[in-house]
């Protein structure tokens, strides 16, 4: 089980909220029905869906759908098509009514978080990473509200935010614990193997994974050297983990070491967001 400290994580996915109701309160009506690199969805479906979120996590019944959500392309699973129940009860509202919807909801969102003892804090739930602490599902709550802050500005051609804060450090901390299941599972790494994932640029970091039976993020491999190396920006290893940028797109932005075959297997299998 993860145990997160309660002020850290609420900090960062408040300052998240923060970051994108201070972004959409800018935006123009044609802004707000522009495509998302989400396939299917606009600036305005994207709010919708994390409107519905944290809606749900109020205790706010899903709507029901309107059509068989199954037939539609972009829907791949039960989750998918939970998610598109609240886009498609929202998306009649006007860009500045959603809003206030987004901020009332994250408003009485905050409250409730805020009012959480540490005995609820570390209480174990269901997670879309599988069981774990409520704190681990709120750090789950910020990558998934950050990566859409970037969907949101890769729709209007705004550049990405600092990605410095809180909220950025906390949302790679999240892509980093399942680098494990990326890199033994489905990269293939084999047994012995020591990947070193260097990200450069202001998302700066290495994450280590070394597969002993089992692949498992490491602070570092000791005295060994790394059997292979991946290089390349932070905010665009984030972006192909999410599945939001085709990698031959930016084949060239990426640099291999050591094992190449292990490399590039691992990096053709980063997107492992459902």
């Amino acid at each position: 089980m993860t145990t997160l400290d309660k002020s850290q994580v609420l900090a960062g996915l408040f300052a998240c909220w923060d970051a994108l109701l201070a972004l959409l309160a800018e935006l123009d009506e044609r802004q707000w029905r522009a495509p998302t690199p989400l396939p299917g969805w606009t600036v305005h479906d994207v709010t919708a869906h994390m409107i519905g979120t944290e809606s749900m996590l109020r205790g706010v019944p899903t709507p029901e759908p309107d059509v068989d959500l199954s037939t539609l392309p972009h829907v791949r699973n039960g989750i998918g098509e939970m998610n598109e129940c609240w886009v498609r009860k929202l998306r009649g509202l006007p860009g500045d009514a959603l809003l206030e919807v987004f901020r009332d909801t994250t408003a009485q969102r905050r409250g409730e978080l805020t009012a959480l003892s540490d005995t609820q804090w570390n209480e174990v739930t269901g997670t879309p990473a599988g069981p774990d602490t409520y704190g681990r599902f709120m750090r789950v709550r910020i990558f998934d509200c950050w990566m859409h802050e970037h969907d949101i500005r890769d729709a209007i051609g705004t550049p990405a935010n600092d990605p410095t804060g809180p909220a950025a450090r906390l949302a790679l901390d999240e892509i980093a614990a399942s680098m494990g299941f990326v890199v033994g599972k489905l990269g293939g790494a084999p047994d012995g193997s020591r990947v070193a994932i260097e990200l450069t640029g202001p998302l700066q970091r290495t994450i280590n994974v070394a597969v002993e039976g089992r692949a498992r993020v490491v602070d570092d491999f000791g005295a060994d050297a790394p059997t292979a190396t991946i290089t390349m920006d932070g905010l665009l290893f984030t972006r192909l983990v999410g599945g939001r940028t085709p990698l031959d797109e930016n084949a060239r932005a990426i640099e291999y070491g050591g094992d190449g075959a292990v490399s590039r297997r691992i990096v053709e299998h980063l997107n492992y967001v459902i």
